[in-house]
């Protein structure tokens, strides 16, 4: 974990319109996004989460965070801006617990690609990627979904998706984050 100089901000609920919609592309970098990008950062880690996507504290931008482990136990920081998810034709998928900074103190198995790229550019405008394996590849496809408007519980089973947001409601989802939630 980083030192941020940047002001946590809530956490915004599923079911709030924003993070039920495609977040918008970036279109400006300048010191507002540099801005946003470190109030990310520190939201993510008020929340002990380990990413974080722009719409999970209330903003409309394709932008997201992560201070993620890769399955070597390497640790990647770094934030994406408009970013673009890569998978393998050949997908290799694994069944992990997942958990969501915006779905509070629920965790519930998902299969996700096991590798994923992610490519777009920093708060400069320059390009970037990030190539990901283990938790860190389930970061970027989690983070990627959210900015798409899709949280990890809208691909699971009906029922348990109803389950997960009922007890997730009865949730004060302040500090409970954990190294799976992402």
């Amino acid at each position: 974990m980083r030192n941020s100089p940047g002001t946590a901000r809530p956490i915004t609920r599923y079911g709030t319109p924003v993070l039920h919609r495609r977040c918008a592309e970036v279109t400006v970098f300048d010191d507002a996004l540099a801005q946003l990008v470190e109030d990310m950062f520190a939201s993510m880690y008020a929340a002990h989460g380990v990413g974080l996507a722009a719409n999970q504290i209330g903003v409309d931008a394709r932008v997201f965070v992560v201070d993620c482990a890769d399955a070597s136990g390497a640790h990647t920081i770094a934030h994406v801006v408009n970013p673009v998810l890569h998978l393998p034709e050949e997908r290799d998928l694994v069944v992990e617990s997942e958990g969501c900074l915006s779905v509070p103190g629920q965790h519930a198995e998902l299969a996700r690609c096991a590798t994923a790229v992610v490519t777009g550019v920093d708060v400069h405008g320059a390009p970037i990627r990030l190539d990901g394996t283990g938790t860190l590849a389930r970061c970027f496809q989690h983070e990627v979904d959210h900015l798409d408007g899709l949280a990890y519980v809208e691909r699971l089973p009906g029922k348990l998706r109803k389950q997960l947001l009922a007890a997730s409601a009865e949730h004060p989802g302040v500090g409970v984050g954990t190294a799976e939630n992402v």
